[in-house]
C-alpha cells in the first residue's frame, strides 16, 4: 500500500469541547481512512503515480483522474488539518504575527477574511491561510477536496492554515451553522505549527 491513514495527533476528545469526540471519531476514522484507500486505488492503477510523494502526485493533479483528484487532496489536506490544531490552542508569535500585521493589519482582520471565505464557500470545501511565492499572506477558498497545492487551482500557494467546511466537520455540533463552527475554530488552531510553516519558507 502506498500510502498510510496517518493516526491523531491526539485523542478524539481532546478538541472538546470545540469539536466532539464523535465527529473526531467519524471524521478521521471513517472519511479520512476513505480517501486514504481510494487514493490508494488510483496509485495502483497507474504506475507513473507509483513512489511518488503526495506533493509531487498533487503537483501534477491537473493529469489526473477525478478519483486521485479527489481522494489524493482528501488525504493531504486531513493530515494537514490534524496537525493544525491542539487542545487549548496557542497564540502567534515571531514572524508570523508579523506578517499577519502586515498583510492583513491584524489577528481580527484575518479571521474575519477567513470566516468570511469558509462561510461563502458554495458546498464542500476549504478554507485557507496560505504564503504566496513572495511570502506574502493571503486567504484563499477551494472546492471539494482541492487544495493551494494543486496545479489546477487559481491560488496556488503554500498552505499555512486550513480549516474544514464539510458538513461532516462540523454538523453534530453545530448542525447547519457553518459560521458558528468556523467561530468557534480559533479556540484550537495551533498557532505554534502555522509558524512553523511559515518559518519554513524561508
Amino acid at each position: 500500500m502506498a500510502f498510510e491513514l496517518p493516526p491523531l495527533p491526539y485523542d478524539y476528545d481532546a478538541l472538546e469541547p470545540t469539536i466532539d469526540a464523535e465527529t473526531m471519531r467519524f471524521h478521521h476514522d471513517k472519511h479520512h481512512k476513505a480517501y486514504t484507500d481510494k487514493l490508494n486505488e488510483g496509485v495502483e492503477k497507474d504506475t507513473g503515480l507509483q513512489g511518488k510523494s503526495i506533493e509531487d502526485i498533487l503537483g501534477m493533479i491537473s493529469t489526473q483522474p477525478p478519483l486521485v483528484r479527489n481522494n489524493g487532496g482528501g488525504y493531504w489536506n486531513h493530515d494537514f488539518f490534524w496537525k493544525t490544531m491542539k487542545k487549548g490552542g496557542s497564540t502567534r508569535s515571531g514572524k508570523l504575527a508579523e506578517a499577519i500585521e502586515r498583510d492583513f493589519g491584524g489577528l481580527d482582520k484575518l479571521k474575519e477574511e477567513f470566516n468570511g471565505k469558509g462561510a461563502g464557500q458554495f458546498g464542500s470545501g476549504w478554507a485557507w491561510l496560505i504564503a504566496d511565492a513572495s511570502g506574502k499572506l493571503k486567504v484563499t477558498s477551494t472546492p471539494n477536496q482541492d487544495n493551494p497545492l494543486m496545479d489546477a487551482v487559481a491560488d496556488r500557494g503554500t498552505p499555512l492554515l486550513g480549516n474544514d467546511v464539510w458538513e461532516h466537520a462540523y454538523y453534530l455540533t453545530y448542525r447547519n451553522d457553518r459560521a458558528a463552527y468556523l467561530k468557534a475554530w480559533w479556540d484550537v488552531v495551533d498557532w505554534d505549527m502555522v509558524a512553523q510553516r511559515y518559518d519554513a519558507i524561508g
